[in-house]
């Protein structure tokens, strides 16, 4: 493997390491994925990644290869182009122009990992050693906030463990990707035994943070995840050794913790919370210790002793006759429950699927079936139906939503890319989403097939399946196709599967550079786009900013500047609100209640079918005695919005007045 001169580090470490920084930086600027600015600078900073990625691409050439990638890479801009196509019929636009940019930078970062697939081939060890080491990072930084919850996570009252994204889904699916690339990193002899060792550790960190994360979907995922990578890769006794060692660290930090009410229940006081960190924090460093000394003697073990192939068989089968005896010990114990078996079945499937669920976030939980999806799911495919061809437009769901449902809860998303996909853009981008998934996967055939079941590319590329897998199935069950800092990396995975190309076809970069005007011409033509996409991101931003300084300068008695701002955010962002909410409310303080009114019924144009501009507008004449004018505006809103309790009051209001 080639080093780095002078500093002893292969180039695979040294890749990996970067990647593993830059990932990381999307987990702690982007978040949540709610806060407009620094997500609009990720979402540029994937864009500008994603179209080097493509000049370096088209640059160079390998000579008649075929361009793996570009079916999926294509159909994944299809659903860009949709999802910006449908802010002309949302039923919230600005809603939508996020969200487009969201799925923009998604396409730029599946197509970069595609592009450097192409490219570089070989390094395929940097991106699985990069998930893995930015994911066991990212969850040890989440168990110190339990550890120093004064320092790092003073407000936060909640038990369930929810850092650095305030979603404890999230960070549970996070821990749940790095297992498959620990699992890769501590049986793969090129790795060497120092990180070898390592990922024992690391395992436990990343058990450690599912189970306090309580995240029942998250550790869903990472069975399926995990149970599929043992199935495809040949290195199962050693892995399930590695995980052993692991998991029994993780156990042990876990229940320790459960033990402690200030660690995982609700609204523990700091002092509390301060204080039992403290003793956490001994009985983390403490489990990493014994686990790094019982790693290094596995990864020793496994390095120097050689079973025999009969012992590895039985070994083997004994291993999968515990798996195997799981389902049969729950059916047992259902057949002996006072229901029956076929009683207990039907209880349970009545309470996973209930739409009136009841579950609360003690640590309890994580044994629990009921659970909200069904209502969320309920709800999205409500609003599918009633716009079936393109739905309510991209982030629509959470206005359209309101007017099938009386449920007063603050839902921002269907709980399942699927469903809010029906939601959003109806069977049109349900046909796109589902032609890109089957498109991919025969790229994913394409590339492991034929390769030998030992070969360590394989194993790798099954490495990164594995955590698309997991990803996947969160995606389905989860709104995490809205944060980036966990799907950037699913993506990664991805686009580096589908871009690869056949892994029994030599493994050669493309650095010929190409000739003739073609190359030049698609350079000139992806910068052009990228600077259009790149100012297209930033418009929104710029429109926020914009009211902020116009509030600013209304604060200081300054009108005309205030005018000004909020004219340029409204020229910035045409399709929000906000600039002419903002419009709306310097006019009136200018007693200019005629210009005033203007700007919000300009709101109710741009947003018909949104409930939150007619309550504006008819709350405005109300205000103003013009109960007759208000009542029609609020029965408008009424009616896009069942759930709104102030609507109708407003409404009561401007009866009484008529």
């Amino acid at each position: 493997m080639s080093r780095i001169r002078g500093l002893g580090l292969s180039v695979d470490a040294a890749l990996a390491a970067l990647l593993a920084v830059a990932l990381g930086a999307v987990v702690f600027v982007a978040t949540g994925g709610t806060d407009l600015g620094p997500n609009t600078w990720v979402q540029i900073a994937l864009l500008v990644v994603g179209a080097g990625s493509l000049v370096a691409a088209a640059l160079t050439r390998a000579a008649r290869t075929p361009v793996h990638g570009a079916a999926s890479v294509s159909l994944f801009a299809a659903l860009a182009v949709l999802t910006y196509l449908s802010i002309a019929w949302s039923v919230q636009p600005a809603t939508s122009w996020l969200e487009a940019n969201r799925t923009l930078s998604y396409l730029a970062a599946f197509a970069a990992a595609a592009s450097l697939a192409r490219l570089a081939p070989r390094r395929w060890p940097a991106v699985v050693g990069a998930v893995g080491a930015m994911t066991v990072v990212v969850c040890a930084y989440a168990l110190l906030a339990k550890v120093f919850p004064a320092t790092l996570n003073a407000s936060d009252t909640f038990g369930r463990l929810r850092v650095p994204f305030g979603y404890w889904n999230a960070t549970g699916l996070l821990a749940a990707l790095g297992i498959p690339a620990c699992l890769w990193a501590a049986t793969r002899p090129a790795t060497g035994r120092l990180l070898r060792t390592l990922a024992v550790p690391g395992l436990a960190v990343l058990l450690t943070t599912l189970m306090l994360s309580y995240s029942r979907g998250a550790l869903l995922e990472a069975v399926i995840g995990v149970g599929c990578w043992f199935i495809l890769v040949p290195l199962r006794l050693r892995a399930t050794l590695v995980l052993a060692v692991g998991a029994a660290g993780g156990a042990v930090a876990t229940l320790w913790a459960l033990a402690h009410h200030a660690i995982t229940q609700d609204n523990a006081a700091l002092a509390a919370r301060t204080s039992a960190g403290h003793e956490f924090g001994l009985v983390l460093i403490a489990v990493l210790v014994v686990c790094t000394a019982a790693g290094f003697f596995a990864i020793r073990a496994m390095d120097r002793v050689v079973l025999a192939p009969a012992l590895r068989r039985r070994i083997g089968t004994g291993l999968l006759i515990c798996v195997a005896m799981v389902p049969v010990i729950a059916i047992a114990g259902a057949a002996a429950s006072s229901r029956g078996l076929t009683g207990e079945i039907s209880h349970e499937w009545s309470t996973l699927t209930s739409t009136t669920p009841s579950v609360g976030d003690a640590p309890g939980r994580i044994a629990q079936l009921s659970n909200s999806r069904p209502l969320y799911w309920s709800e999205g495919l409500k609003v599918g139906e009633h716009s079936l061809l393109a739905g309510a437009g991209a982030g629509g769901f959470d206005t359209a939503r309101t007017r099938y449902t009386t449920n007063p809860l603050q839902v921002a998303h269907a709980h399942s890319y699927a469903v809010e996909t029906f939601a959003d853009f109806g069977l049109i981008g349900v046909t796109v989403s589902l032609a890109l998934l089957v498109v991919w996967g025969v790229a994913v055939r394409r590339t492991v097939a034929g390769a030998p079941a030992d070969s360590p590319e394989r194993t790798g590329l099954i490495t990164m399946l594995a955590v698309v897998l997991i990803y996947g199935v969160s995606s389905a069950i989860d709104w995490t196709w809205f944060i980036p800092g966990v799907t950037v990396p699913a993506l990664l995975c991805a686009g580096w599967l589908a871009g690869r190309g056949p892994i029994t076809a030599p493994a050669t970069a493309t650095t010929r550079r190409a000739s003739g005007l073609g190359p030049i011409a698609a350079t000139t033509a992806t910068v052009a786009v990228a600077l259009i996409a790149a100012w297209f991101i930033w418009q929104p931003l710029h429109s926020s900013d914009q009211v902020t300084a116009a509030i600013g300068a209304m604060t200081r008695g300054n009108a005309a500047a205030a005018l000004g701002d909020a004219r340029g955010a409204a020229d910035a962002d045409p399709v929000s609100t906000d600039p002419l909410w903002e419009l709306s409310a310097i006019y009136s303080a200018l007693g200019q209640g005629a210009a005033g009114r203007a700007e919000l019924v300009k709101a109710t144009q741009i947003q018909p079918d949104n409930p939150e501009t007619w309550q504006q507008l008819g709350s405005f004449d109300l205000q103003a005695h013009h109960p007759q004018l208000a009542l029609p505006e609020l029965q408008r809103a009424l009616g896009l919005d069942r759930t709104s309790a102030l609507t109708a009051q407003l409404v009561a209001q401007a009866r009484t007045q008529s």
